[in-house]
């Protein structure tokens, strides 16, 4: 061999030996399939300096801005030098070394390793692992081609500009080892510091590094102070059951309650499923020992089939509420099996309901409900044309009470009454463009329904029979225009006429008791939400709309709809069948208006409502919001007028208000309040603010509850939460990162 190719080698070895230290513990993978293949192996190693030379026969020196690269990673120097007779290696830095993924950054100020880079010694080191911690030590170790040992180390996620000005936090200790291949950091004698100052010892603690994304150890903990529960802590501990499966367990110690928290999550092939529940032994109301429980999980079957089924109980009606778990106040479990295609809709559920509502009793409510639902449609392609729509639905709930007679509540049926429902249907639907671009459907359809019922009492028949025909046909005329200045207006007027015979049976109303009137069911044959009520007759329906597009981003829409009957709809029950408030129960219904405003720049505003013959509101709403990089701002209003046939005894009206602004480029505040119009009383408020760095994210938050009734009491609660990025967290947000002034 002449002495240019031995060169040559001793050079590919070196970069080879030099850049590949930090994947020794991926290459120990064996035969795992998920190995790249042969045809995928490395690029050759690349050794790049200012003079290469044998010194000797026994030294290789690389000298004057070397830099090796192999396989994506890269390594710097000043020198380099290959003793052969003892195999090892001296680098003078600065020494740099970056790993292809950018996931760890070795810098050093010198180090002598073995010919495999598998153990070895640097001086000055410093780790940067994710571009988040950061590793500092006198020395490190390098211990079979495994674990680094950093002695005398400072870690943390901070940005450090310089060595006289300390971090907000760090850790030091005596000796911190980092295992690449289980991707964790062990300390011995470890002590956190806050601005140099040590705050709490530890002997020993173990922390996974940046890049592993799931690891068993504690959370972000929370100091919580409530007027009911009292001053107390959270401390969550994630267990990392497998690759797919998850516990986190979090202790709740207050000066009133004891409580567990837990949360499972497992995912399976072809679904997941997650549950939430919490123990609680506290002083709070009569019970002692409170629980609950959710679950909720979706699950692919085979032919496009999905299951679902979530799972919502507690033993305590206030618990939920009075904890912060949620503000249902009534539960509801349910178990379904879907499919949805183009040209069919399959859906099967099972549900059970239980309401934690003072005055409320479960035993006259439907507490157990079934739904059946099948839809398919067919495109004709002969005369008439259109498609054909053919339906089965099913319904049936079930109440624990067995009375016939009815009690003090606002409809006329037996409280006890267990009801069941069976309808097929069948329509045709044509749609086309007449003469001056008109556009015109029509519909006609049959519908039988079937109705059994159990306990009905005097005032209701306990089996019925409907066959309802109906017919409607629609116009739309579309008209399009673009201004000079660029923006595109449309109008569009829209008349329908339907007529709907038979007539509705003496059976109770238990699905149709809220009816929302707005633009989805304006030109709807029946707006009646299930079969148990149709509307009959004939009735027409008009409306227009506008709709403007404009050059420079801007959207505004306004819509203004009426329904006008040959008379008002009865119900067979006695009185009219649509509620007081629904904006439908005379002749003509109530005026329906609704607009919005979108500009580019994120503001929204969102409004409809109901008006009656005296422009007097029955129903409305409005919603109004804008966001930009630094603020957040929405705003809303509800006015509903009382109507005891909706549970409904006086008028509501309320206001609510969210917000958050970025008060500078660390600190963000929030709050909210929601304010009862009707009775000049608060029902809500809270305020919190937020410090965000790239270490560290400080919450402190406050929440006022106002309300009160027989079972529940109003409460304050004070929240104070302190994550260190870079291990709970990481920094995504870049604008949150401090920079060093030069």
């Amino acid at each position: 061999m002449t002495r240019r190719s031995g060169i040559r080698a001793w050079i590919t070895c070196l970069a080879a030996a030099l850049i590949c230290w930090t994947g020794a513990a991926v290459a120990q993978g064996g035969d795992d399939p998920s190995l790249p293949a042969a045809q995928d192996a490395p690029q050759p190693a690349i050794l790049v300096a200012d003079d290469v030379f044998l010194s000797g026969n026994e030294q290789l020196v690389a000298s004057g801005n070397v830099e090796a690269l192999y396989d994506g990673r890269r390594l710097k120097a000043s020198e380099i030098v290959y003793d052969r007779t003892t195999e090892t290696l001296r680098v003078t830095g600065p020494i740099s070394l970056e790993e292809a993924d950018g996931t760890m950054l070795v810098l050093a100020d010198s180090a002598e390793l073995d010919r495999e880079m598998r153990n070895g010694l640097m001086t000055g080191a410093r780790i940067v692992m994710d571009d988040q911690v950061q590793l500092a030590a006198n020395e490190l170790a390098r211990v079979n081609g495994r674990y680094n040992q950093l002695y005398k180390a400072a870690v943390t996620s901070c940005r450090v500009c310089n060595s006289q000005s300390p971090p907000l936090w760090q850790l030091r200790a005596r000796r911190v080892v980092h295992d690449q291949q289980e991707k964790q950091l062990y300390f011995d004698d470890a002590q956190f510091r806050v601005l140099g100052t040590p705050v709490f010892y530890l002997p020993r603690l173990r922390l996974p590094d940046p890049t592993l994304e799931r690891a068993t150890g504690f959370l972000v903990p929370s100091l919580n102070n409530s007027s009911l529960l009292g001053f107390g802590a959270r401390v969550p501990y994630f267990i990392r059951i497998g690759d797919h499966k998850d516990l986190t367990v979090t202790p709740y110690l207050s000066t009133e309650s004891r409580t567990l928290e837990l949360r499972y999550r497992q995912a399976f092939r072809n679904g997941t499923i997650e549950v939430t529940g919490a123990l609680s032994d506290d002083d709070i109301g009569g019970r002692s020992f409170k629980s609950y429980v959710f679950a909720n999980s979706t699950f692919a079957l085979p032919r496009d089939f999905t299951l679902r089924f979530d799972i919502e109980a507690v033993n305590d009606d206030t618990y939920l509420l009075d904890y912060g778990y949620s503000e249902k106040d009534r539960l509801d479990s349910e178990i379904s099996v879907e499919r949805a295609r183009r040209d069919e809709y399959i859906r099967v559920a099972l549900t059970n309901f239980r309401s934690l509502r003072a005055g409320e009793s479960n035993s006259t409510l439907p507490t157990i409900v079934s739904n059946g639902e099948y839809e398919r449609r067919f495109q004709l392609g002969y005369a008439p044309g259109g498609e054909i729509r053919l339906g089965v639905l099913s319904h049936a709930h079930y109440r624990s009470s067995n009375l016939a007679v009815d009690g003090a509540d606002f409809d006329p049926f037996a409280d006890g009454r267990d009801v069941a429902r069976f309808t097929v249907s069948a329509d045709w639907h044509r749609s086309w463009t007449i003469g001056a671009g008109v556009l015109t459907s029509a519909q006609v359809g049959l519908a039988i329904d079937s109705f059994h019922v159990q306990q009905a009492g005097i005032t209701s028949r306990s089996e019925a029979v409907e066959v309802t025909p109906s017919a409607s046909v629609e116009l739309r005329w579309p008209l399009l225009k673009t201004s000079s200045a660029g923006a595109t207006h449309v109008i569009e007027p829209v008349m329908q006429l339907s007529w709907v015979g038979g007539s509705n049976p003496l059976v109770p109303n238990d699905e149709s008791t809220r009816i929302e009137f707005d633009e989805g069911n304006l030109f709807a044959t029946s707006r009646f939400t299930a079969p148990d009520r149709r509307e009959r007759g004939f009735n027409s329906a008009y409306g227009i709309s506008w709709t403007r597009y404009g050059s420079k981003g801007w959207q505004s829409s306004f819509a203004v709809g009426q329904v006008v009957r040959d008379e008002a709809e009865v119900d067979p029950a006695g009185g009219f069948a649509f509620t007081n408030s629904s904006g439908l129960q005379d002749r003509y219904s109530d005026l329906l208006i609704a607009g919005q405003f979108k500009t580019d720049d994120g503001l929204a505003i969102t409004a409809r409502g109901l008006f009656d013959d005296d422009f007097v509101t029955t129903k409305a709403e409005a919603r109004a919001s804008w966001r930009n990089d630094r603020a957040t701002v929405g705003g809303t209003y509800i006015w509903l007028r009382n109507d005891p046939a909706e549970a409904r005894p006086d008028n509501i009206s309320e206001w609510a208000f969210d917000a958050s602004y970025r008060l500078s480029r660390h600190w963000t505040g929030s709050a909210d309040w929601r304010y009862d119009v009707a009775s000049d009383e608060s029902v809500r408020a809270g305020l919190g603010v937020t410090y965000t760095n790239e270490c560290v994210d400080i919450s402190l938050s406050a929440s006022r509850r106002f309300t009160s009734s027989t079972i529940l009491v109003p409460s304050t609660d004070i929240s104070f939460t302190v994550g260190l990025r870079g291990f709970t967290t990481k920094t995504r947000d870049k604008s949150y990162v401090r920079t060093c002034e030069q």
